[in-house]
């Protein structure tokens, strides 16, 4: 069964070997695990449910609880201190686009706000009802439009019902010989129309493309009426209203169905991931960008800073494969300061041959050394196994979050600098201090997608926890403003992210987004507070 407040399936525990618990007690100090409430405590502080009559509603507490809250921290200390200070008051699961459009009605009718609700996967407040919110609440549900509609061979492109989750979704194109090829670390839970709307990547992007290349039309279901959204190869008819859906975070309507791109399994072997380690940071980064800019069809690219290559190594466990390998880089002259690159390939023998030599000899260049398959294969195993790292830590006493921006290849190094300085500088004032790590990825020829993670030790009580988690989040978001980072490359913007959209889209920007949330919502009963502030 899946957690209520925490990560995954309950019955999945992420290990922490011994020699991490101690790594990180150096680090930052003994972890001292906090108190979590219970499912029925939390219940028993719900609120009445302000009404919402309609056969397709439920407001049992059960419902409410579970709709609550997403899976960011500020959500993880809600949930896990049971003091969450909002709640839907209905949860509907519609299960056509009819009642999508009945579901809108009764929002209009009753003056309720109305939150898409895909697989509550959200890092930044995407279906969080508003504290303090005067109106009604509705939570909608989309896991039961979760089927394939149509699939066209000719064009290799396949229509979904868009709560679809991504195992379902792949799974129904695997049986029919295809795969989107989409898979965030998210993949288990979230959907299809939840990556639509905040713009999602996956772990494969560089061979598959990001959401955006895959998503080719469909329908969104608005206050206003139905937008419908071909699925031309291509067309010079004006803006391509496609861009209004992709990013829109429930501000402008429902996603009913969402038509994609697939590809053809035949030819694509499962994914080969490959471990290289650089002798240092600079030339790590030179081979990473002459490799994507040599344009080789490579499935997937992740390049560590030293801090997290070696934080890497020690949460991998599996201590003998990862001394034979210290062993060996090292007789290479690969030591302090060495990066970890992870390479993978996918797609018909003779290409990934190809690729990977190509890509070797560039890393070779600038002193990589390969380690093999046996690395990357252990990655690839785990790979959806990461977050449940989130619940292990949690309850040795450690939280953990992390952020991602992109910028071009010449402000990389100025942007992961300020980003880990402002981390660590932001906790000088409660006298703790932060593990911060990064790596890159999502590689493109003009740059790439920084990803930072950072760890700390949980304050005795929630409020202070989660001030000390806002100082960290608050000055690293203003580094990123600063020195002209996206403020979200894959998480999307939600609430988390709002005060900062302003920085990036400028003053006509912003005003034309609330141009086509009142044009698309006349109440301004979708999702109120996500993307756009106030």
């Amino acid at each position: 069964m899946r957690r209520w407040n925490g990560w995954g399936d309950d019955t999945i525990n992420y290990h922490v070997p011994e020699r991490a618990v101690r790594f990180l007690a150096d680090l930052l100090g003994p972890g001292a695990p906090p108190r979590d409430a219970t499912a029925g405590e939390t219940l028993a502080s719900l609120p009445p449910a302000r009404p919402l009559e309609h056969p397709l509603v439920r407001s049992d507490g059960a419902e409410r609880l579970r709709h609550a809250r997403g899976q960011s921290f500020p959500d993880w200390v809600a949930l896990r201190s049971g003091h969450i200070p909002a709640f839907p008051d209905g949860v509907a699961y519609p299960t056509t686009e009819a009642d999508v459009v009945e579901l809108l009605g009764l929002a209009q009718r009753t003056g309720a706000q109305l939150i898409p609700y895909g697989g509550g996967t959200s890092v930044v407040g995407h279906i969080n009802p508003a504290p303090g919110a005067t109106r009604p609440v509705l939570t909608v549900d989309m896991s039961r439009m979760n089927r394939l509609l149509r699939l066209d061979d000719a064009s290799l492109l396949a229509t979904f019902g868009a709560g679809i989750a991504g195992p379902d979704l792949e799974a129904q194109l695997r049986a029919r010989g295809y795969t989107l090829g989409h898979f965030p670390q998210s993949f288990e839970y979230s959907t299809l129309g939840g990556w639509i709307a905040t713009r999602s990547s996956g772990q494969e992007s560089l061979g598959y493309g990001r959401i955006e290349d895959l998503f080719a039309g469909g329908r969104l279901i608005a206050p206003a009426g139905a937008l419908e959204l071909p699925p031309f190869p291509a067309s010079a008819a004006g803006p391509d209203l496609r861009h209004l859906a992709l990013g829109s975070e429930g501000r402008l309507g429902i996603l009913t169905e969402a038509t994609v791109r697939v590809a053809a399994l035949a030819g694509r072997e499962r994914l080969a991931a490959h471990a290289l380690f650089l002798p240092d940071w600079k030339s790590a980064q030179t081979a990473a960008r002459q490799i994507m800019q040599a344009g080789l069809p490579l499935s997937l690219m992740r390049l560590s800073t030293p801090v997290e290559t070696e934080t890497t190594l020690v949460l991998a466990g599996h201590e003998r494969l990862i001394g034979a390998i210290q062993r060996l880089i090292s007789l290479r002259g690969v030591r302090d300061g060495k990066c970890l690159l992870m390479l993978g390939f996918s797609g018909r023998e003779e290409v990934v041959k190809a690729a990977r030599g190509a890509a070797l000899e560039i890393a070779g260049q600038q002193g990589g050394v390969n380690v093999g398959r046996t690395f990357g294969s252990q990655w690839y195993k785990n790979r959806f196994r990461t977050p449940y790292l989130r619940n292990a830590l949690w309850e040795l006493g450690y939280g953990v979050d992390t952020l991602e921006t992109a910028t071009t290849w010449g402000n990389v190094n100025p942007l992961v600098e300020a980003i880990e300085n402002a981390l660590h500088q932001a906790l000088a004032p409660f006298d703790e201090r932060a593990h911060v790590f990064t790596h890159l990825s999502h590689f493109y020829p003009s740059g790439c997608s920084i990803y930072t993670t950072y760890l700390f030790r949980l304050a005795d009580g929630p409020g202070e926890t989660l001030a000390r988690w806002q100082a960290m989040k608050d000055a690293a978001s203003q580094a990123i403003v600063e020195l002209h980072g996206t403020i979200s490359h894959q998480h999307g913007v939600g609430m988390d992210h709002a005060a900062y959209l302003p920085a990036e889209k400028g003053e006509l920007g912003m005003a034309l987004l609330h141009d086509v949330c009142r044009r698309m919502d006349p109440d301004g009963i979708m999702n109120p507070g996500k993307l756009l502030a106030g």
